[in-house]
């Protein structure tokens, strides 16, 4: 983008340098204030987030893991899992 600016500020004639300065400001202006309207995240933002979600998506793949190797041991004294449409005992 940057370098398609200084292209077109280039091929404009001699004394619009201004326009041209002008023109750079304002197009990264506007793109500074769609990508804020966007919700965009930086790299780093994006790169903190991803390490968050490995790290909890490893506890969860840890978690089932226990939890398969409970249900297998046939634990007679864990409570079984109702489902929402069975009556309770109470």
């Amino acid at each position: 983008m940057e370098d398609t600016l200084r292209r077109l500020g280039a091929a404009l004639p001699e004394g619009l340098e201004h326009f041209a300065r002008d023109l750079r400001r304002n197009v990264h202006s506007t793109i500074g204030a769609v990508a804020r309207r966007a919700e965009l995240v930086t790299r780093e933002e994006f790169e903190v987030q991803s390490a968050v979600l490995n790290r909890t998506r490893a506890r969860l793949e840890a978690l089932e893991a226990r939890v398969a190797a409970l249900e297998a041991s046939g634990s007679s004294h864990a409570p079984a899992a109702r489902t929402s449409g069975e009556p309770s005992s109470s």
